[in-house]
């Protein structure tokens, strides 16, 4: 675009009555002894006879002058805009046009419309075209008769479920969801150690389902699955069944519309299923782990597809953030390296003892009863077991201490051979008592409806702990 024209220029559309309302105005301004510049973004007929109307078809000279509403009036000095109005507001016309009698005759005000450039997917393009947006990732060309959707699955870019199509514009509307620059890169993502930036992230969200919203979400878990203690890479490898978990806490976790009440392990929320989903895809499309290739899990988990939920934070227990250190309303991700889902229905205890005793006795069978500090596990309580600990005054706290007491477990039991099963401990530890979990290896959330006496565990990887992986937290930030 040429630097501005001096004197007024004005932004039309006839698809706005406001427009049309001043299209008089423009002739008496043409006539001014004030250089007049239109731009009509729909009609070139307008304001016909009018010199210097031109047919802003691409809408560049509207995006450029950073047109929100129409009409618009700009004054310009010396290539320099110093004043504009929106709208028609005779005041405002009047001083800038430098007649006052201009528009006497009509109304004082009017509201305008909102500019082409604004549409639905155009302001997109038009930043891609003439704005400063640029991408870092190399565009794939796909040819006339390919289908978009068949193309990912081709190219191996997809879960074994369809994607979204990550065009250009999608991107952009992805990245706008975040104020991080999208070459600003946030590690290197196992196993292969590729560049993971902002963008490529923004890609696979694209294909994940995601709203822009729900960026710094993804972003949050991606950075968190970076962590060193997280492993990433033995959680991809390993023969067994886990993969990364997402447990959301805080403001965001609303704010973005997860669920964390009815059915919140299982299908249906959008954000919950691409947030998880997409931290998935950039696994396997910026990281290399596909399935039969580094990913060698023997079974798998559908948790594999996305395992993502937010915490219930409408009782008295702390959130899992506040556990983990963060400050009370602080928005927060915590990856844990989880298999499936294993209920628990106990639906007579009425005391936090009893109901205690049967978490204990479910959360013997992590890996295998008679194995002991090797996975972690995360314990999901419904809000109606909650209930029963909160009314009786116990913590989130208190009820962690009460289950690391009842699994302390009799070595007699656990030794290879006890029971007439080979698996099991070293001999040696026969005589001993035995803690199921290693310190810090048992986390505690609450989720779920309000309805039904069932709560469940979800096992860690087997490996858990420095050898393997540690539950990792990581603020939300913009």
């Amino acid at each position: 675009m040429q630097p501005l024209p001096n004197g007024l220029i004005i932004v039309v559309k006839r698809d706005c009555p406001t427009c049309m309302l001043v299209e008089p105005l423009v002739r008496q301004l043409a006539n001014g002894a004030t250089p007049l510049t239109v731009y009509v973004q729909d009609d070139p007929a307008y304001a016909g006879g009018v010199a210097n109307i031109i047919f802003d078809d691409t809408l560049e000279n509207s995006y450029r002058l950073n047109t929100e509403f129409v009409p618009t009036l700009i004054r310009v000095e010396g290539g320099q805009e110093v004043e504009r109005a929106f709208g028609w507001h005779r005041e405002d016309w009047q001083r800038i046009s430098g007649q006052p009698d201009l528009g006497t005759g009509l109304p004082a005000i009017r509201p305008g419309c909102g500019s082409k450039t604004l549409d639905p997917g155009i302001a997109e393009e038009l930043a891609i075209r003439f704005g400063d947006a640029r991408f870092s990732s190399r565009q794939v060309e796909l040819g006339d008769g390919e289908d978009p959707m068949e193309a990912c699955f081709d190219r191996g870019w997809t879960d074994g479920l369809p994607v979204v199509p990550p065009t250009q514009v999608r991107v952009l509307r992805m990245l706008a969801g975040t104020t991080r620059a999208p070459d600003e890169m946030l590690g290197m993502m196992p196993p292969d150690l590729a560049p993971c930036t902002v963008e490529k992230v923004a890609i696979n969200a694209v294909m994940a389902g995601c709203k822009p919203e729900y960026m710094p979400v993804v972003l949050a878990a991606v950075e968190a699955a970076l962590i060193d203690e997280f492993g990433m890479h033995g959680v991809l490898c390993t023969t067994m069944f886990c993969g990364p978990l997402v447990i959301v806490n805080g403001p965001v976790a609303k704010a973005v519309g997860m669920n964390s009440g009815v059915n919140a392990l299982g299908q249906g929320n959008r954000a919950n299923a691409s947030i998880g989903r997409a931290l998935q895809l950039v696994i396997r499309n910026v990281g290399g782990g596909r399935p039969g290739e580094l990913d060698r899990a023997a079974l798998g988990t559908p948790g594999k597809y996305s395992f993502c939920f937010a915490e219930a934070e409408d009782s008295d227990w702390a959130p899992l953030s506040v556990e983990r250190g963060f400050a009370p309303g602080a928005s927060t991700v915590t990856l844990f390296a989880g298999e499936g889902v294993q209920g628990i229905v106990d639906q007579k205890s009425r005391t936090p003892e009893s109901l205690a005793r049967s978490f204990a006795l479910c959360l013997r069978a992590v890996d295998h009863p008679k194995l002991a500090m090797a996975g972690d596990a995360l314990l999901v309580v419904s809000p109606e077991h909650s209930r029963v600990f909160i009314e009786a005054g116990w913590s989130k706290a208190r009820l962690l201490e009460e289950l690391e007491r009842l699994l302390l477990l009799p070595g007699d039991e656990m030794i290879v051979g006890a029971g007439g099963i080979t698996e099991g401990l070293p001999s040696s530890l026969a005589g001993t008592l035995v803690p199921k979990f290693r310190p810090g290896g048992l986390l505690i959330v609450r989720a779920g409806g309000t309805a039904g006496l069932f709560s469940a565990v979800i096992a860690g990887w087997a490996a858990s702990g420095a050898t393997g992986s540690t539950p990792v937290s990581k603020e939300i930030t913009t």
